[in-house]
């Protein structure tokens, strides 16, 4: 989940959906409210860490933090350099998670489809959007880790896209990589607040509303794929003077295209295989999540 949340257009959520701790890790921190703290006078704190599912949310998290403090430089090197065998992969990788959480729908009547044509929508609108500048104040590292958090939990919804629409990925980026304490407490603040509030209602929605979140949820990937698309020509730069400039407005081309275009081999074959590899991966954490979560759901 964390190596995942760090790439631009390719959600966390969806490594959760698809290896089967989804809606356990939902169902855990939808347990977070003011109410815990009267059920810790009451029960204890041994009540509450059962309660919170805590061991399961301490080994996930646990695992997030190290992936995204160990590989966020890795993701960063190939991202820069081999940009389109990274989005192939992962473009793989959405395409088995729509075959997935798509099994979740048990009733394909016609309104389950307007719902999945509508999340397809809102996603390929979000990923349209250029790019925002925001100053890395810590009150808009507060407001965009609130913000992106809730997209980090959402299957085929990017937070780190999020992110970099309002103009933050790169902070907060650096801020990793150069371990800036305050930066970080600040951005994981605005992460547990938002975290805690919108996970209520997924909840609620999972539970009242089942087959129609999960018809979102899979329009939502299917939208994402415009923002992962592998071959792309860059119509806008934004000047950046930290690092190379950074590409705000892009548009999605064949790989013959791009070969003319940009006179740089497509790698086409490579990343077919790469999709493959991303697709098989999906096969995988299917199997190794054990019981499917999406049995018998309606």
């Amino acid at each position: 989940m964390g190596a995942a949340d760090i790439v631009p257009g390719v959600s966390g959520g969806t490594i959760a959906f698809i290896s089967g701790i989804y809606e356990r890790l939902i169902g855990a921190l939808a347990q977070f409210s003011p109410a815990l703290v009267v059920f810790v006078r009451q029960q204890g704190f041994a009540a509450v860490w059962r309660k919170v599912d805590g061991t399961f949310l301490l080994v996930l998290f646990s695992g997030v933090l190290v992936s995204i403090f160990t590989l966020s430089r890795m993701i960063s090197f190939l991202l820069g350099n081999y940009p389109e065998l990274v989005w192939g992969f992962f473009l793989g990788l959405i395409m088995g998670s729509i075959w997935y959480v798509s099994k979740a729908i048990k009733q394909k009547t016609v309104v389950i489809y307007v719902y999945m044509v509508l999340g397809a929508v809102v996603a390929y609108l979000v990923t349209s959007f250029a790019p925002t500048a925001m100053q890395p104040t810590y009150l808009n590292l507060f407001v965009s880790g609130s913000i992106a958090i809730c997209a980090m939990i959402l299957p085929g919804v990017s937070g780190s896209f999020l992110l970099l629409l309002l103009g933050m990925y790169s902070p907060v980026i650096a801020a990793i990589k150069g371990f800036e304490l305050v930066a970080l407490a600040v951005f994981a603040s605005g992460c547990l607040v938002g975290l805690i509030s919108f996970t209520h209602v997924l909840n609620w929605l999972l539970k009242k509303y089942y087959a129609l979140t999960m018809a979102v949820l899979t329009g939502f990937m299917v939208g994402a794929i415009n923002k992962i698309w592998p071959w792309k020509w860059t119509l806008e730069y934004r000047f950046n003077p930290t690092g190379p400039d950074q590409p705000i407005v892009q548009s999605n081309i064949t790989p013959l295209q791009y070969e003319a275009l940009t006179g740089e081999p497509s790698h086409w074959p490579f990343v077919l295989l790469l999709m493959g590899v991303g697709f098989g991966a999906v096969l995988l954490l299917e199997k190794m999540g054990g019981r499917s979560q999406i049995t018998g759901k309606n």
